[in-house]
């Protein structure tokens, strides 16, 4: 696909390309239209060709990264190969121009597996008939090298690189403490998650989900691979084992293979032993598939990419994912951007998501603290001790989540792995279960009621849970029939008593007072509920239960769109709540048990008019605060999730953290 001026801009911007045009090896165009290569043949291309950034970084890498002269590299030069002329991309010739040593071809990003393996083909045919010693293929996200055999009959044997100029062929690329990936670029990581997933996938070959899965391993090996100082620093000096190393005698690159699949799942290994709840069960690859993977990820260093970079990659890859098979486990970003700056986080608090999803409210509570971070320090501090340690502490011993789903739990410590940690407090379990369960199936002290400042969640909705299903229904008021305001029925107080309990309640209105449990006093709520909580008359009982247990600070509804594109149509709102002290709310209960009193005793009433006067006494008694309510029209996306401007969220979020600092 044909590059736009914009992408083209931001390409030119990198420091391979910075350096190539300041030495002149490059000559663009004022309007961006042509590149000039300043080589042996002196070509000038059309700088929006999908493949020409692939071409030219290919350049520009054997000039600076292989030692090799401009004058000796020809770019798209003819070549005959039998009655038809072609053109190969990049021809590298030796020092007098009499012998071309090697030949790289270059494809667009996104081809896919068989078309790449066309062009290593089609490379080699070229090398073949020119009688080149070495072929690179390239597509800018993934690469291969070649030696070709100068006996007959002539064939092709896979390298690790080619080498430098005057160099020879080495068995393999990075050395721990040498020799290291670098660092990619946002775009770049996009586009080697997803060919890889797909690369997995291979039309079927795996289920997607089961391909996301594997690939998340895979990372997370990778990840562990580079952390090498942490986990194995006597190792210093030794090749990386994520990488792909190749054996003089492996002529049909097999040795390779099952190497490179014992060197991960050892990797693999290691890493759950001190993460055992990261991945539970194994890797299902073959070391095919492992090899492929390992092709497109080994070049680059995730450790040292920023983390913005690698956030925003992982989280795009995982949206297109999300928002296929899983799109009830992911709230849109601009939702919970909105949230964490309305409510604002402090480092010291301890911020717990019941249903996290993949992860999304703690890496943006991450990301808050880590811009905070930011702005203490300063750029000249930015990446010091100091600057991460007060990030870092937080990522560690703050952020903590639940999720019900095995797999998705793992793509949520995998962004956490991804953003440099924070996964260790992310456990896989109903979060509506009481935390002496979850202290016993997942062995975490941490989830203890009464233990966390703020709690932000986008709970299920419209999903039931049944009382003869579960164990833990009777630990719930709002699991009980006689509650509300306007209940004219005592509550009863025998747990044992059938007629107490409702056969079914709403995990939306569970979910409620699992957070209210979960919070110590004074700590704060943003939860994202269903219009039918706060419209219904037969969830009455569910506001009144709310205003005995929290300070309503804002109420924000949002369109009907909201979730739209993510798989779920149910028109929304966002409460803003602050929990009561034990006192408070004790207080508030004895004023509906004496104003019920008080309205049974009165003549003459109905049982409509009854439930009409104890809503007007308990109002004057007890609701005599100001509520932020705010209706929110544009949000910054339509109904299939495309951006669209004039989104109002960010002012929303202000006006609402405003109004909690004043209220404080």
């Amino acid at each position: 696909m044909a590059k736009t001026l914009e992408e083209i801009k931001e390409l030119l911007s990198g420091e391979l390309y910075k350096r190539g045009i300041k030495d002149r090896h490059i000559v663009i165009n004022e309007d961006m239209s042509v590149i000039k290569y300043n080589c042996k043949n002196n070509t000038k291309r059309r700088l929006q060709n999908p493949e020409e950034f692939v071409q030219s970084e290919a350049f520009l890498k054997l000039i600076y990264e292989y030692d090799y002269l401009p004058e000796n590299i020809s770019v798209n030069e003819s070549v005959q190969i039998g009655s038809e002329n072609r053109e190969a991309d990049i021809f590298v010739y030796n020092n007098s121009n009499t012998k071309i040593l090697i030949v790289v071809e270059c494809k667009e990003e996104n081809i896919n597996e068989r078309q790449f393996q066309i062009a290593v083909d089609q490379a080699y045919s070229y090398a073949h008939a020119k009688a080149a010693q070495f072929v690179w293929v390239t597509s800018g996200i993934k690469d291969e090298y070649f030696e070709i055999t100068s006996v007959a009959p002539v064939s092709r044997k896979a390298i690790s690189d080619i080498p430098k100029r005057g160099g020879e062929v080495k068995r393999f690329k990075y050395t721990k403490g040498g020799n290291e990936p670098v660092e990619g670029t946002q775009a770049e990581l996009i586009q080697k998650f997803k060919s890889a997933h797909d690369a997995l996938w291979g039309g079927g070959a795996l289920a997607p989900t089961t391909a996301f899965d594997e690939l998340d391993k895979l990372i997370f090996c990778k990840i562990w691979d580079e952390r090498w100082r942490d986990n194995d620093p006597k190792s210093k000096g030794e090749p990386l084992n994520f990488q792909i190393i190749h054996y003089p005698e492996d002529e049909e690159n097999k040795k390779a293979k099952i190497e490179l699949e014992k060197r991960v799942r050892e990797l693999y290994e290691h890493g759950r032993k001190k993460d055992s709840e990261v991945f539970k069960d194994d890797i299902k690859l073959d070391k095919h598939k492992i090899y492929t993977v390992v092709q497109y990820l080994q070049d680059i260093n995730l450790s040292k990419t920023n983390l913005d970079a690698k956030g925003v990659a992982f989280q795009s890859f995982m949206g297109d994912f999300f928002r296929g098979d899983f799109g009830q486990y992911f709230t849109p970003k601009p939702i919970v951007e909105f949230i964490v700056k309305a409510i604002g986080i402090n480092k010291d608090w301890k911020v717990l998501d019941t249903s996290c999803g993949s992860g999304g409210f703690l890496l943006q509570a991450l990301k808050y603290v880590r811009d905070e971070a930011d702005d203490i320090y300063g750029k000249d501090e930015i990446g010091s001790a100091t600057w991460k340690n007060y990030w870092h502490e937080f990522a560690e011993k703050n952020l903590y989540g639940i999720e019900i789903n095995e797999q998705i739990s793992r793509v949520a410590k995998m962004n956490m792995i991804i953003h440099d940690d924070g996964h260790t407090n992310i456990i896989t379990n109903d979060g509506l279960k009481n935390n002496y369960s979850i202290e016993v199936e997942n062995r975490n002290l941490n989830f203890q009621d009464g233990n966390f400042d703020l709690i932000m969640t986008n709970p299920p909705f419209g999903s039931s849970v049944k009382a003869d299903e579960v164990s833990y229904y009777k630990e719930y008021e709002l699991f009980e029939k006689n509650l509300g305001i306007t209940e004219i029925k005592d509550r009863i107080e025998d747990n044992d008593n059938k007629n107490k309990w409702r056969t079914s309640q709403n995990t939306e209105v569970l979910f409620l007072e699992r957070c209210y449990r979960y919070l110590n006093e004074d700590g704060y709520l943003a939860i994202v509920i269903p219009d039918g909580i706060l419209t219904n008359a037969t969830t009455q009982y569910v506001r009144d239960w709310i205003f005995e247990h929290f300070r309503i600070l804002a109420v924000v509804s949002l369109p009907q769109h909201t979730f739209a594109h993510v798989k779920a149509g149910v028109k929304s709102s966002v409460l803003f709540l602050k929990k009561h002290p034990i006192e408070l709310t004790e207080k508030f209960e004895q004023t509906l048990t004496d104003i019920k009193a008080q309205v049974k005793s009165e003549k003459g009433l109905d049982k409509d008019q009854k439930a009409e006067r104890m809503l007007e006494l308990y109002k004057e008694a007890v609701l005599d605060y100001e509520v932020l309510m705010v209706e929110v029209e544009n949000i910054g996306y339509d109904a299939t999730g495309k951006e669209i401007e004039g989104s109002e969220l960010g002012k929303v979020a202000e006006q609402i953290n405003e109004f909690i600092e004043q209220n404080k």
